[in-house]
């Protein structure tokens, strides 16, 4: 399974066109556009969410509600393209009050792509490095949602620090998957502790006053899956790779964690490893310090993944930067932008996740149609079994 986006921050709409989908399988437009509407909430937002109110039309590749085995093209309209139709226009000349965009921002990708495309306009850069992208692909991703739903495989996520406050967590791998979704859906912050929710808000109001933004740290959580997923025969082939690519994929993520992370390497390995035991008729673990991934494969126990999201770069109280036509320091470009957008990575970030298991388990047991994919994977429970008895 794979995915393609297309389209600028400003243009008329983005387009996601899913491939290697079976066929057969149910596809709810109100389940793709509820995790559009979810990356959209999130104290902390900017101004663009007023505008937009994302919404996913499938043109291609569904039929009657179920997949046909063709691809799938989905297209999400942008509604701030009236405002921005002669500044972003395909053809036809520069309107003659364009102004262009040389005062590159410090941490963005601005001025390293200006330099490697040999352009004096950033705004040809921001426009498809810019997150509003991320709308495409958990459009994409939905597919692969819907597929994995269909299997028994759920994923959610929570926010876990934004700025220097943080979740409180005894064990995380043990309480990941306890959380319920519901608390995590209903705070605005996507953090099931209440008052850790309140103090992350207030942390975000500082940093508005302040003309800052703030960064933070999230959690991907996956349960039902099954062991042996991905490969230890090649680096690339590993789980590890392939969903660390995935969320290193999503602007701004700067770290990845699989399980206890960069804790396991301040422990003996008597306090890393997880005991192997044999319970409801098969092999288990009894913790999950890895985090449901051993050699590059899933383990069956619950995935947990956690990344880091550095700062949105779009500051209110710019920093210094060069501007591209005079060559002197000059504030750094503004757009409308967020203040924290933790809550909305989180939710793009499911989605990535999501979809590199999608094309693990089609991987493992083919892609041609629903029917098939089950009968496969039914076959193979049996043979694990029959090994653990």
């Amino acid at each position: 399974m794979q995915y393609i986006t297309a389209g600028e921050s400003h243009g008329p709409q983005l387009t996601a066109i899913v491939s290697g989908v079976p066929a057969g399988l149910a596809i709810s437009e109100e389940q793709i556009n509820s995790s559009l509407a979810r990356r959209q909430s999130g104290y902390g937002r900017g101004g663009r969410q007023t505008i937009e109110r994302d919404r996913a039309v499938i043109a291609s590749g569904v039929r009657f509600g179920r997949t046909m085995g063709s691809p799938i093209t989905l297209v999400v309209r942008n509604r701030d393209w009236e405002n921005w139709s002669e500044r972003m226009a395909a053809f036809g000349s520069a309107p003659s009050d364009l102004v262009r965009e040389v005062t590159p921002r410090p941490g963005h990708a601005d001025l390293v792509g200006a330099l490697k495309t040999n352009t004096d306009d950033c705004r040809n850069i921001l426009e498809r490095a810019s997150a509003r992208e991320t709308a495409a692909r958990v459009a994409a991703c939905g597919i692969a949602r819907e597929f994995l739903g269909d299997l028994g495989v759920e994923v959610f996520s929570y926010v876990t620090s934004v700025g220097d406050v943080a979740l409180p967590e005894g064990d995380p791998m043990a309480a990941a998957p306890t959380y319920s979704p519901l608390d995590i859906e209903f705070s605005e912050m996507r953090c099931p502790d209440e008052g850790t929710t309140e103090a992350m808000k207030a942390a975000v109001r500082a940093a508005r006053d302040a003309g800052e933004s703030l960064g933070g740290t999230f959690r991907v959580v996956v349960t039902g899956l099954l062991p042996g997923l991905g490969s230890y025969a090649s680096g690339p082939e590993r789980l590890t790779s392939r969903i660390g690519a995935a969320l290193f994929s999503i602007p701004a993520i700067k770290g990845v964690e699989f399980g206890l992370g960069f804790e396991a390497a301040r422990r003996p390995g008597s306090r890393v490893h997880d005991p192997i035991v044999l319970a409801d008729g098969g092999f288990t673990r009894s913790s999950n310090n890895a985090g449901g991934l051993e050699g590059g494969m899933t383990s069956g126990m619950p995935l947990v993944v956690t990344a880091a999201m550095k700062p949105i770069p779009t500051l209110m109280r710019p920093l210094d930067t060069v501007n591209l036509d005079t060559l002197e320091v000059e504030q750094a470009s503004r757009e409308r932008s967020d203040v924290c957008a933790v809550p909305a990575a989180a939710v793009v970030a499911e989605g990535e996740v999501a979809f590199a298991l999608a094309d693990a388990y089609t991987e493992a047991f083919g892609c041609t149609s629903m029917a098939d994919v089950k009968a496969s994977i039914r076959a193979y429970k049996q043979r694990l079994r029959t090994m653990s008895r």
